[in-house]
């Protein structure tokens, strides 16, 4: 069976000594793959970091009421808050500090070492023995660790995952993976309710802490067998690695019985490998795309906002509108999550076929619309707890699609270069903003005596999704489909090259002009 032809093989990436320029048809090579098992394996090792993600924050609400007793680490109401705090902050320093990591190491390398610094973070917070300032400064130490390295991974793995998807498969995937954070938190909450139910709290905490380094130590292994983004090797020089790791990829497609589709000779890129500074970073999101960073900046901000402003304080309204017992909230929380969960794993496909601006635009509209209908129903008590939490459901079902893309959209829309660094910058952003929405949102239900002042409260929050949406339909980009050097020509292109288009089209750039 014939796979490959000559200029698929050695000779498709070449290296010029003298000019260190280097030809090759290695993304077009990746966005004509069929769907294999090193595809699954790929999305399995990596997409884990997001249900870790909404694990340790379902853990940390469920576990806050008891680090308070005699038996565990009597801390007071602040300290106990101040854990998720903490945690975040973490994140937004690993998103930092490991994203620009991996645009300059490389996105295997990043995401083995986030993957550690989270096992180490989370694993020693179970080791949290005593109670005291001493102990306590411990605990959140461990918990910033622990956000730090998922921070980092959401740098590192959504720029593998784009990288070495096919572009045809590349939206549903990723927004798939980043919806699996609710796949997450039902499991923190099933651990959760069992572990304090079953172990006496000084243990069944701990032990749900331990819960998210389990899984990690589980697909820690799996990860170092995965190769580096052969896209990031060739935009570095590195030829002769993005080659072997290349055929790899296509042997295990060989190895399927489908011949691989030819290779358009006109699909070729020619990359001369540039450093790229923080002034080069700032001067590509702010300047060269500013349009982008808009877009980017509202849909990572807004989706933000309301996710943080509701996950934050659905207890509170439980309890305090509806009398929910406190005990059984966290049962309610498993009806929201699966409603979070189903919306990017039904109609992510959707991404990309009716394609990413009616779908993002849509998603953001319908969300917001849909949450100021709640409002209304909620302000005249025509709502019960088990209603609220199907209205919930409904809402988040198409507002986690919509968050999901937006991850998405930051990954795909910036030059590889910088793609790492433009994700974290971005979350970064999204978290600060975020955090206000808790607070916010908690002021407004106070003793839960008053609903007109959350009736307003959640009018605004639908109309931050409304303004998510509108950033889409003004700046979206038609991202579906198409390679991702045709979406953000790589900085390192030779100008005047032609880079690929959709369709297997070519789109030839001057020096000047980045698509």
């Amino acid at each position: 069976m014939r796979t490959s032809s000559a200029p698929h093989g050695r000779k498709a990436a070449v290296a010029d000594a003298s000019s260190r320029v280097v030809r090759s048809r290695i993304p077009a090579r990746l966005d004509r793959l069929p769907w294999t098992r090193f595809h699954t394996r790929l999305v399995l090792a990596l997409g884990v970091a997001w249900v870790i993600d909404g694990l340790e924050i379902t853990v940390a609400s469920s576990v806050g009421g008891v680090l308070g007793d005699a038996d565990t680490l009597r801390m007071s109401t602040t300290a106990v808050g101040m854990i998720a705090t903490v945690y975040l902050v973490g994140q937004v320093v690993g998103a930092l500090v490991f994203g620009r990591l991996s645009d300059r190491l490389g996105r295997r390398r990043l995401f083995v070492v986030t993957l550690g610094v989270y096992l180490v973070g989370s694993g020693l917070t179970a080791l949290t023995l005593g109670h005291g300032t001493g102990w306590v400064v411990f605990l959140f130490a461990t918990r910033l660790v622990a956000g730090m390295g998922i921070g980092g991974e959401y740098a590192a793995i959504n720029s593998a995952i784009d990288e070495m998807i096919p572009a045809r498969y590349r939206g549903r995937v990723d927004i798939g993976v980043n919806g699996t954070y609710w796949a997450g938190a039902i499991l923190g909450t099933l651990g959760t309710l069992l572990l304090l139910h079953v172990f006496p709290p000084s243990w069944g905490w701990r032990l749900g802490f331990l819960l998210g380094p389990v899984l990690a130590v589980a697909i820690i292994y799996v990860r170092r067998n995965l190769p580096e983004s052969p896209r990031w090797l060739v935009m570095h020089g590195r030829a002769a690695e993005a080659e072997r790791a290349m055929a790899a990829i296509e042997a295990r497609a060989a190895a399927t019985g489908r011949s691989l589709p030819p290779v358009d000779p006109h699909d070729a890129i020619e990359v001369e490998p540039v450093k790229v500074g923080y002034a080069a970073v700032l001067r590509v999101l702010f300047v060269q795309h500013w349009r982008r960073s808009v877009l980017g900046a509202t849909l990572m901000i807004t989706q933000s906002f309301l996710y943080n402003a509701i996950f934050f304080t659905y207890v509170l309204v439980l309890t305090k509108f509806y009398g929910v017992d406190g005990a059984d909230a966290p049962l309610y929380l498993i009806g929201f999550a699966a409603g979070n969960l189903l919306g990017p794993l039904t109609i992510g496909r959707l991404f990309d076929t009716i394609g990413r601006k009616p779908m993002i635009a849509g998603t953001y509209l319908l969300s917001g619309v849909l949450l100021a209908v709640t409002a209304y129903l909620f302000d005249h008590g025509l709502l019960t707890a088990v209603t609220q939490t199907i209205a919930w459901c409904v809402i988040f079902f198409f507002a986690s699609a919509g968050a999901s893309a937006a991850y998405l959209t930051v990954s795909e829309i910036f030059p590889l270069e910088v793609r790492g660094q433009a994700i974290a910058v971005f979350f970064a952003v999204a978290q600060c903003f975020g955090a206000v929405g808790p607070v916010l949102y908690g002021d407004l239900i106070g003793t839960g005596s008053d609903p007109a002042r959350l009736f307003v409260g959640y009018l605004v929050g639908g109309g931050v999704m409304v303004i998510g949406g509108v950033a889409e339909l003004v700046f979206g980009i038609r991202a579906e489909r198409v390679p991702l050097e045709s979406v953000a020509r790589p900085l390192s292109t030779v100008p005047g090259i032609a880079t690929p288009g959709a369709a297997g089209a070519t789109t030839t750039f001057s020096p000047r002009h980045q698509a």
